[in-house]
């Protein structure tokens, strides 16, 4: 048996999530200097922390491990409501601080909000596939959803709100949800956004949409991280201007450099060629997820795998386009790269749980 999960395993993936940690450690190594990189030390110490429970989610069958998550999602739940009384850091209470150590609620309801959603759209179709598209059955489901979301951006934290959003609207795609409500969300969309803007975003956030669209406005405000970003990715052109060598990161221009803007300092000191590679092996880790998917033995694993699948997306589309000027800042770290211990421990589970799928399909039923 597990001689059978090892040879199924789709272990491309695991080679990409390596690929990205040693990119993710060196440019740490570069942007903590000025530290005597206490970040970097954290960040290694959190992928130790990380490898035994990574061997412990792929050794579990996920089928197990969607039967116990009711529990964990409630305490999730829990959480998520105990960290809005913590004490602000950086305008969001997002965080339990233990000693020296933060620890993000939201970042771990990633894993147990998926594997539920998952879990109760299996449940829902048991009397039929098409009953996700019943009206109440879809709004139950939704539930699942609503809940951590809500909680999270009342943090505020816009950011990992949308990145759950995304996984959702893949999950019930790949459950075979009916056009009209595809076309029906796409027309609330186009019709909330500019309510949104105008009536309900808080001021800081109706501030960052300005200023991603004119970051003149305020260059020596709300406009200066990414400007200051812009400015670092250009000056590394094609081969960068060698580690520990970079003006915009060396000289405290960029921040936070270690998260939000990590891609930034590798464009100034490695250039073109090292993001492009960064964007591309983000491209083959995501389209593996989807052949995850494509392939499970079952209609939970393919859920799960596609949920885990948008949560990558939008993190590697709204990172990269936020530090180039494409898109609206948010605060959303780059998967494995950026500094952060909740963020590094939560996707390394994603990838032991996509790595747990593949190694328990059975390849030769997919073969034409």
């Amino acid at each position: 048996m597990k001689k059978r999960i090892l040879k199924n395993i789709e272990w491309s993936i695991l080679i990409c999530t390596i690929l990205l940690i040693a990119i993710g450690l060196v440019a740490l190594f570069s942007a903590t200097q000025s530290t005597d990189y206490e970040e970097l030390k954290k960040q290694v110490m959190w992928l130790m922390i990380s490898i035994p429970v990574v061997i412990i989610v792929i050794c579990i069958d996920y089928e197990t491990i969607a039967k116990i998550t009711p529990v964990l999602y409630g305490l999730i739940l829990i959480l998520l409501v105990g960290v809005l009384f913590t004490e602000p850091l950086n305008g969001a209470t997002s965080w339990f601080t233990i000693g020296g150590f933060s620890i993000q609620p939201s970042e771990f309801a990633k894993i147990f909000t998926i594997i539920m959603f998952a879990f109760v759209i299996i449940k829902i179709q048991q009397r039929g596939r098409d009953q996700i598209s019943r009206p109440t059955r879809l709004l139950l489901s939704l539930l699942v959803i609503v809940v951590p979301v809500l909680l999270i951006i009342k943090q505020p934290d816009y950011g990992t709100a949308l990145a759950f959003i995304v996984a959702t609207a893949l999950m019930l795609y790949v459950a075979g949800i009916k056009k009209r409500y595809i076309f029906t969300c796409i027309l609330v969309i186009a019709i909330a956004l500019p309510i949104l803007y105008f009536f309900i975003l808080p001021p800081h956030a109706k501030t960052r949409i300005d200023v991603f669209l004119n970051p003149n406005l305020d260059p020596r405000g709300d406009g200066y991280n990414v400007i200051q970003s812009k400015l670092a990715i250009g000056a590394g052109e094609l081969f960068g201007m060698g580690l520990l060598k970079g003006n915009q990161t060396q000289l405290g221009f960029l921040y936070p450099k270690t998260t939000d803007f990590i891609f930034s300092v590798i464009g100034e000191e490695l250039g073109f060629v090292a993001t492009a590679g960064i964007v591309i092996v983000y491209v083959i880790l995501i389209t593996k997820a989807i052949y995850v998917a494509k392939t499970a033995k079952d209609d939970l694993g393919s859920y799960i795998a596609m949920g885990i699948a948008g949560i990558f997306l939008f993190h590697m589309v709204e990172n990269i386009g936020m530090t180039i000027g494409l898109l609206p800042i948010t605060g959303v770290p780059l998967p494995f790269v950026s500094y952060g211990g909740s963020s590094l421990l939560t996707n390394l589970i994603l990838i032991a749980l996509l790595l747990n799928i593949s190694g328990r399909r059975q390849k030769a039923i997919f073969i034409n």
